[in-house]
């Protein structure tokens, strides 16, 4: 089966990664959370290098409780610190509970932090037709949007890329090449 150009076919969880989840339209709280903070955790490497971490994150972080990971304490993420199975870069585990924080103002306030995503795109997603991954763009201005207003609510390592590879993964864009047969 064709997949999408940048997919590392000699690695399983890459594969089931593009196959399953990338450009599907998500809509638990829950696994929106999570993706959000793995695309943080990506910035300056490389997806890979993620998704092989992402069990020992999910561990770490309660699965990604969002009201267990707002209410860690200091001492709770330094114990990660020392966990050699996640990347441990202080900055990213310690903007994980301030995003956890974040997220949850944003779902008192929208009902769910799905409604006030996908609201960004009128709860339906941009279909891209992209012939080659390499000429997608890193950013859009829908991405820069969305960075502002997050970072506005408290976000935390969260740049304008990180949320465009965020809009990917959860669907709200769809950047599949034209070619592949998981679009």
């Amino acid at each position: 089966m064709q997949r999408c150009s940048w997919v590392k076919e000699s690695n399983p969880l890459y594969v089931a990664y593009h196959d399953k989840e990338w450009g599907k339209p998500l809509h638990d709280d829950q696994k929106l959370f999570e993706l959000l903070c793995l695309e943080s955790y990506q910035s300056g490497l490389s997806w890979e290098v993620v998704l092989n971490k992402r069990a020992a994150f999910k561990e770490a972080f309660y699965n990604y409780n969002i009201e267990k990971v707002s209410q860690m304490t200091d001492a709770d993420l330094e114990e990660l610190l020392q966990n050699e199975h996640i990347i441990r870069n202080k900055r990213k585990i310690y903007a994980t509970r301030t995003n956890a924080q974040a997220f949850l103002i944003l779902q008192r306030k929208f009902g769910s932090f799905d409604s006030y995503l996908w609201s960004w795109v009128n709860f339906s997603p941009i279909i891209n037709a992209v012939k080659d991954y390499k000429e997608v763009a890193s950013k859009t201005k829908l991405s820069e949007e969305i960075t502002k207003d997050l970072k506005n609510y408290g976000f935390k390592f969260i740049g304008p890329v990180c949320i465009y590879s965020y809009l990917q993964a959860v669907g709200l864009v769809n950047d599949h090449e034209e070619n592949c047969a998981f679009k």
